[in-house]
């Protein structure tokens, strides 16, 4: 009986490639994603839903300048106006991503019984070749009367994973509890 509680645990356990940044970084986005929601927050998905759509409208664009009827010579023109309008919605797709997204990770309506108006972005960093893990939660509206201050951690990797690369989900849990807990604890803007 024993040993399958071992083996289930070993299964549900999230393993990383520690050699691979972006296998850590993922792992780590996941389950701070999981924490946020665990505690009562939904996530606000209509701007991944603008980002398919656009990427939609891209392939489709893609798709008939490559499936269009005529050969090339006759359709100069049309095959140049699907390049420009494919040019258009990617610089368009790149602005959103850059400007409004950044390093977001999550982004989340208020929860539901708050009497705040404003939902969090969670967003993270793992820089290439460095061990230290940023973390930080704002609010979704900044220019809200009810938005608290941003709160960050930066810390080490080191302290969440096994030398096999499994994350220990206990401290991480914690961590992450603790910043939600003090982004919760600030004192709100006055206008």
């Amino acid at each position: 009986m024993q040993e399958k509680k071992t083996e289930m645990a070993n299964k549900n356990a999230k393993k990383a490639n520690l050699l691979d940044h972006h296998s850590i970084k993922h792992i780590l986005d996941e389950s701070v994603s999981e924490i946020v929601i665990s505690r009562g927050h939904v996530e606000d998905v209509r701007m991944s839903n603008i980002r398919l759509f656009l990427g939609t409208i891209i392939i489709v664009i893609a798709l008939i300048a490559q499936f269009y009827n005529k050969k090339f010579p006759q359709n100069q023109d049309f095959l140049i106006g699907c390049i420009v309008l494919y040019i258009v919605f990617n610089g368009l797709l790149q602005l959103i991503i850059h400007l409004k997204e950044k390093n977001a990770i999550l982004v989340t309506y208020p929860p539901k019984g708050s009497y705040t108006s404003t939902g969090l972005v969670v967003s993270s960093k793992l820089p290439r070749f460095s061990d230290e893990y940023t973390l930080s939660i704002a609010s979704a509206d900044p220019k809200s009367i009810s938005a608290g201050k941003p709160v960050q951690f930066t810390k080490s990797i080191t302290q969440w994973f096994t030398k096999d690369g499994v994350l220990v989900e206990g401290l991480f849990w914690k961590d992450v509890e603790a910043l939600i807990d003090d982004y919760a604890a600030e004192p709100k803007k006055s206008k």
